[in-house]
């Protein structure tokens, strides 16, 4: 999809521009958190 195609259906769709933004928040928080669960530490 090119960067114009792009700006045009946002530009008639603009509740998906608030979805889009809710989603790339979540799979960024998703994305660290998974990083984040392997960093336990064995106990002795």
């Amino acid at each position: 999809m090119s960067d114009t195609t792009m700006r045009e259906f946002l530009a008639e769709h603009p509740r998906m521009a608030g979805a889009l933004f809710t989603i790339l928040l979540l799979l960024t928080q998703a994305g660290g958190a998974m990083a984040g669960n392997n960093a336990s530490i064995a106990g002795p």
